[in-house]
């Protein structure tokens, strides 16, 4: 076990999206390779837009990817006690005032600035009130006058300086005496003893302002690293204009959580020109070293061939299991259907999701075919009606269904109807799948079974 202790701290105001599901990965990541503690916070703070549906959404998807936390989730509602009494710390200690300006008040001095050319930012009108009058007032954070600037080293971005002129009072509490996002993140990582955070680089501003609150309450200062934002194709930040932004959605798309893991990991890091990992090579490989600078682009079809790639070499067993809730919800019962993971073999090269894999399985799974109705006018027509009396013979002469035994029975097919085997086997298909489209005609014989094939080319005979 080593020392570094790293967290995802995700607020539930919604599902888990893209960025930050990347974001989890890289700290679970870090932790494991390490040796590390990796916590698990819910930042549910904001109590009017948080919700448990939302941190059920955020728990599921966390346990579909993989990333198991060592502790938590802890909840910041189950804390404000404490916050409270870390704001009372400020102000006693003469760190933190109450500020009594109206938001009218506000907005006109941050217009005032703006049309002066001055930066919009309070300009500290009740740092050193002493009176308290009986109206509402929110708690500033008190800048230090004994600092120039803030710097910090960031594990990604390199040394960043911020100038304290640049920034204003922070508000730490509001009127209604709730912490603000900057006061909690900074008491819960250093009370947790976090040692290195990892988030989005939309935070970076908001680090020195918290490195300032580390050391008015006398904690010691994480590391930082914070990673580059995901871009949409035309470059803009990543919305659900680009395609789904929920990690559950690709889930109920039928993707593959390792072909997630697989295309998160890559939204930004890289080793050498390798493109295909599993969580064990990352847990080997990974490093904030190779992490870049720029932005990571979003590409559907490179996460789609992903997918393709692990449902081509995944276990049937297991992927059998992961085909079945997708088949149920096209209502496609499988019970006393063919076997699932015969099904699943014959279909992995040519499916690139579970949902196509459950569109492509339908056909094995009903009473009666369903004809395209293009396909049918062209080969299920009446002069066709002797080569299925043939099919039908000599696959009843079969004893099993199995690769020798249905290539001497078409043999003998087209040695009697003088047919090349492509005309032998695309009106079989139409007449076993419905369509012209399928795994090899051997395949879906051997998954259908005697008894079911014979069934289905008896019916096509009914048609002529």
């Amino acid at each position: 076990m080593s020392d570094l202790r790293v967290r995802f701290a995700p607020s539930p105001t919604g599902y888990l999206h893209i960025g930050g599901a990347r974001t989890a990965l890289f700290n679970y990541l870090l932790a494991k390779q390490q040796g590390g503690t990796y916590v698990l916070r819910i930042e549910d703070t904001d109590v009017a837009r948080s919700t448990q549906q939302s941190v059920d959404a955020i728990l599921d998807a966390m346990k579909w990817l993989g990333f198991s936390c060592d502790e938590g989730p802890f909840y910041q509602s189950d804390r404000f006690d404490l916050y409270k009494q870390k704001v009372e710390e400020l102000v006693q200690a003469g760190k933190a005032y109450r500020c009594y300006c109206t938001q009218e008040e506000l907005d006109a001095k941050r217009e005032a600035a703006m049309q002066e050319g001055r930066k919009p930012k309070y300009d500290g009108t009740c740092r050193n009130r002493t009176d308290q009058p009986d109206a509402p007032y929110v708690i500033r954070f008190k800048l230090p006058d004994d600092k120039e600037a803030v710097t910090f080293d960031d594990k990604i971005k390199g040394p960043i300086t911020f100038r304290l002129e640049e920034l204003d009072d922070l508000i730490i509490a509001r009127t209604d005496g709730t912490p603000t996002y900057n006061m909690v993140v900074v008491i819960d990582d250093a009370e947790m003893g976090i040692t290195l955070v990892i988030r989005g680089d939309d935070h970076v501003n908001n680090t020195p302002r918290q490195i300032l609150l580390y050391e008015a309450f006398g904690y010691p200062v994480p590391e930082f690293a914070h990673v580059p934002m995901i871009l949409g194709s035309d470059k803009k930040r990543l919305s659900k204009r680009h395609g789904a932004t929920s990690v559950m959605a690709y889930q109920e798309e039928g993707f593959l959580p390792e072909a997630m893991v697989n295309y998160l990991v890559r939204l930004g890091w890289s080793c050498g020109d390798e493109e295909i990992f599993s969580m064990e090579d990352l847990i080997e490989k990974f490093s904030l070293a190779n992490v870049g600078r720029a932005a990571g682009v979003f590409n559907p079809e490179k996460l789609l061939w992903l997918n393709s790639h692990y449902i081509k070499t995944g276990d049937p067993v297991r992927l059998a299991g992961l085909l079945k809730p997708f088949l149920e919800a096209k209502g496609i019962a499988t019970e006393g259907g063919p076997d699932l993971v015969a099904v699943v073999k014959s279909l992995q090269e040519r499916a690139a999701t579970m949902v196509e894999m459950a569109d492509g399985a339908a056909f094995y799974f009903v009473d009666s075919v369903v004809y395209d109705e293009k396909a049918q006018e062209k080969f299920l027509t009446p002069d066709q009606k002797p080569l299925f009396e043939t099919i039908l013979a000599e696959l009843e002469k079969c004893g099993e269904f199995v690769e020798a035994q249905l290539e001497v029975a078409f043999a003998k097919i087209m040695e009697i109807t003088e047919l090349k085997f492509g005309k032998v086997a695309q009106p079989l298909r139409v007449a076993l799948t419905g369509g012209t489209a399928s795994p090899s005609i051997y395949e879906v014989l051997q998954v259908l079974g005697k008894e079911r094939s014979l069934a289905r080319i008896s019916q096509a005979l009914q048609t002529f």
